[in-house]
């Protein structure tokens, strides 16, 4: 049997050059206010699902894919709000079954680029057929 030492993702940290801009961005985002700020040294923590986002000065850029409701929604929302919108919503593909996301739904997403030019994936998991 082999020997698990993970158990779950905790955090993920998110290069950000400014704190303000990036808290400000992530706020609108999520729909929530951080967990915690220390700064110095220059850290913002955000709870996406019981996972901590870092927005951290010394950390790289790294890509996370969020989930959203309303895919389409959210982009109109972004892209109104002066986000660049890098890639469309569109069909990435279909679950046949449950081995990544549930039965029968198409997997949606959307890629923008928050204030501090990171890319974020956007996703929506949507009963097969149903349109944007």
């Amino acid at each position: 049997m082999a020997h698990r030492e993970a158990q779950g993702l905790v955090q993920v940290a998110q290069h950000a050059e400014d704190l303000g801009r990036a808290t400000a961005f992530y706020r609108d985002l999520l729909g929530a206010e951080p967990l915690a700020t220390y700064d110095p040294p220059g850290l913002v923590f955000f709870d996406v699902g019981g996972v901590r986002l870092l927005l951290d000065r010394g950390a790289p850029s790294a890509l996370h894919y969020l989930r959203v409701d309303d895919l389409h929604g959210t982009v109109s929302r972004l892209r109104a709000a002066g986000v660049e919108v890098r890639t469309e919503p569109h069909v990435i593909f279909g679950h046949d079954d449950d081995t990544l996301g549930p039965a029968g739904t198409d997997e949606w997403m959307a890629f923008v680029v928050d204030s501090e030019d990171n890319l974020v994936g956007l996703v929506e998991q949507r009963p097969r057929g149903r349109a944007g």
